[in-house]
């Protein structure tokens, strides 16, 4: 499944491809000179006061034409630190605290209640919560369940072992590649068997490459976590080193042969079908009809392969690497992927790795790791709990009625666009009309029934969990697609677009303030919820989105010229945050980025034009001293403030398509003419792209 989502995920090392007063009185803008000799915002007492604008947070040393990200939100970074188990401290995170304390009340009232019907999603989610928890029985049962499937792996004695091993889909832990059932990018109304490159623990395969000094720090640290974790499994100090420098090495090979992350933007080249016999004759070392047959997938006769190159190196390693340090990276797999419910040593242990990779002074609390977990593991068991809560059915309804409207608006956009043929524009809309939209929670909840939980063992909990989402992706082979699944759990602070299924998606955690608040005006609805909706739409039509017709397939639509139009249009937009420095020598990477920062100025150009239909944007009255489309800009600016350490915003920079939220603010309105009319901003403001250089795409 290809998922696109709005902001980044909170876990760094995520899989997944994962958005975050009182009594003012009324004022009038006035306008004063900074000591740079531009314009800056200013405001006097008088006229009407609103919500969801937070007028505490701007800073008015800052010209709106210098730099409006600080304009916007400058006495807020100023007044909030970033807490000590934080890796960063913004509006998403502050969203995210928000909706983990309504989480953590009703988790600790089900993992309170012991009269939940065995089997019920009650009993489960209290029961998982409760083992998560309770540190006392994790530290009392040591190493006694995961040991069985240690011995395991150390009863492996030749390849065959090692082949039978990576076959089996209920061992836990990553393998030399990736199997596992989605649907076909050319027909996505069947489900495909995809195997794709893996095995990494680093989160990108440049850090075991690269000879700067913070990739040298990271391998340091991360030999050193492996080393000492390796101790804690019983090994002695020489033969902890030469386990951990069989993994690396082994690891460093896998990354050699790997696709960087801009290479695996390109769906095309990551589309390689192939029968089951092809593939058993190319890479006979991964005996994958064995793998099949395990898998319960006997019956399937192709393989969408991803990276044909780096199964021919797995294959060969297979082979080729010793046995015994095969068994060691498997070892440290199953081991590095279950620390959190190991004792306290082995989760202090990956916390100093975690302290090099993003900044953080301390590791979380308890509880809130217990119910990222609950959420990882029960996310639809527990999100119907928490929907009945937090989420009305009205607001449903009131989130699903913006969507209409910004569709209509894209719509009236794709007709206008003067550089697309008619032809790609019925295609277009044909597209846009069949968006599905997902809103709040799922229609048809996730069936856990074949999942057990206890309280008995954390561990167990985690591995219960593993396998029976294994088993639930390979059993959707043979079976009609399901449309009705979701990405992303209820709770969720974000949004998605899934190119497969072509939908958006907005679970309810996002539709509160400050992205939507009922309580405030149209200007601050459509600067936050509406450009989120918008970004998502945007993903359907941006460089990866656009190669994807309305029903999911991957197929070119456009016409040649019209394609070339577009992708000189896009090339603008990567040469302007190619050039975007959020550290010291650390340039954004605009391939990397493209879809998002694509998505992020279609998102905010449809939800303009949607606003402007509003009575609030034809009447032109000023609230809180802000025109209405001023308070549309800010309100986009601040839903994106945020305090990052900086070896979060290094480690983000190398890994993640989402541009620093700073950029998200700017980027866009630099290339927007009606920001610059809305704030009176002139040539040569930092605020203003030259027009020979200025993105326009919608």
């Amino acid at each position: 499944m290809q998922q696109f989502s709005f902001v980044r995920r909170a876990a760094l090392s995520a899989a997944v491809l994962g958005l975050v007063a009182g009594t003012a009185q009324a004022q009038t803008k006035i306008k004063t000179k900074s000591s740079a000799g531009k314009e800056k915002v200013s405001v006097a007492t008088s006229g009407q006061s609103g919500v969801g604008i937070t007028l505490a947070n701007l800073d008015r040393t800052v010209a709106p034409c210098d730099d409006f990200y600080r304009f916007a939100n400058g006495n807020w970074m100023k007044n909030n630190p970033i807490p000590a188990s934080e890796t960063g401290w913004g509006g998403f995170n502050q969203l995210r605290n928000r909706n983990r304390d309504v989480a953590r009340g009703i988790l600790e009232k089900v993992a309170a209640d012991r009269t939940a019907k065995p089997g019920s999603n009650a009993q489960k989610v209290g029961d998982f919560y409760a083992a998560a928890m309770d540190s006392v029985a994790v530290e009392r049962a040591g190493l006694k369940y995961l040991q069985p499937r240690l011995d395991k792996i150390n009863a492996i004695q030749d390849v065959a072992g090692i082949q039978r091993y990576l076959a089996d889909p209920k061992n836990y832990g990553k393998g030399w590649y990736g199997l596992s059932v989605g649907q076909d990018p050319k027909n996505s109304s069947v489900y495909a068997v995809q195997m794709r490159q893996g095995g990494l623990t680093l989160a990108d395969r440049d850090y075991y490459l690269k000879d700067d000094a913070r990739s040298k720090a990271i391998r340091a640290a991360y030999r050193t976590y492996q080393i000492n974790t390796f101790k804690l499994l019983g090994d002695d100090q020489a033969t902890a080193e030469k386990n951990a420098d069989a993994v690396t090495r082994m690891e460093t090979r896998m990354a050699k042969a790997s696709r960087d992350r801009v290479a695996l933007r390109d769906r095309d080249k990551n589309y390689n079908k192939m029968t089951v016999a092809q593939v058993a004759t190319e890479f006979p070392n991964l005996d994958i009809p064995q793998r099949l047959k395990e898998s319960g997938l006997s019956g399937a006769k192709e393989i969408i392969v991803g990276q044909p190159d780096y199964l021919k190196e797995a294959n060969a390693m297979i082979k080729e690497e010793p046995v015994a340090d095969q068994k060691q990276y498997l070892r440290w797999h199953l081991v590095e992927g279950v620390t959190a419910a190991l004792p306290k040593a082995f989760v202090d242990e990956d916390f100093r790795f975690t302290q090099v990779l993003t900044g953080a002074k301390q590791p979380q609390a308890r509880w809130k790791r217990a119910f990222a977990a609950t959420d990882g593991a029960l996310g639809e068991a527990f999100g119907q709990l928490y929907v009945d809560q937090d989420f009305s059915p009205a607001a449903k309804a009131r989130a699903k009625q913006m969507v209409e409207n910004m569709r209509v608006t894209y719509a009236e956009r794709i007709m206008a666009t003067e550089w697309m043929s008619a032809a790609t524009k019925a295609e277009a809309l044909k597209k846009l009309n069949a968006f599905v939209v997902k809103i709040g929670y799922p229609d048809k909840w996730k069936d856990y029934s074949k999942l057990t939980i206890s309280r008995e063992s954390a561990l167990n909990n985690l591995f219960a969990v593993a396998e029976f989402n294994t088993n639930d992706n390979l059993s959707k082979y043979g079976q009609p697609v399901d449309r009705s699944v979701w990405g992303m759990t209820p709770p969720t602070v974000n949004a998605y677009y899934n190119a497969s299924l072509n939908e958006i998606v907005f679970p309810a955690g996002i539709l509160q303030p400050p992205f939507y608040d009922p309580k405030a005006d149209d200007a601050v609805n459509y600067g936050g919820i509406g450009a989120v909706i918008g970004h998502e739409m945007t993903h359907g039509f941006d460089d990866q989105g656009r190669k994807v017709d309305s029903q999911g397939n991957l197929r070119d639509w456009w016409t040649k010229e019209d394609g070339e139009k577009f992708m000189a249009k896009a090339d603008v937009v990567g040469k302007q945050y190619d050039a975007f420095t959020p550290l010291d020598s650390v340039h954004v990477n605009g391939k990397l980025t493209m879809g998002e920062n694509l998505a992020d100025l279609g998102g905010l150009t449809i939800a303009y034009a949607a606003f402007m239909k509003t009575p609030q944007a034809k009447s032109g009255k000023t609230i809180d001293g802000f025109t209405p489309e001023q308070r549309f800009f800010l309100s986009w600016a601040q839903i994106w403030r945020i305090n990052q350490r900086p070896e979060t915003t290094r480690q983000l920079v190398q890994t993640d398509p989402h541009s620093p939220g700073q950029f998200r603010t700017i980027g866009p309105l630099q290339n927007f003419p009606e920001f610059h009319k809305a704030f009176g901003c002139k040539e040569g403001d930092k605020m203003v792209r030259p027009t020979t250089d200025r993105a326009k795409i919608w």
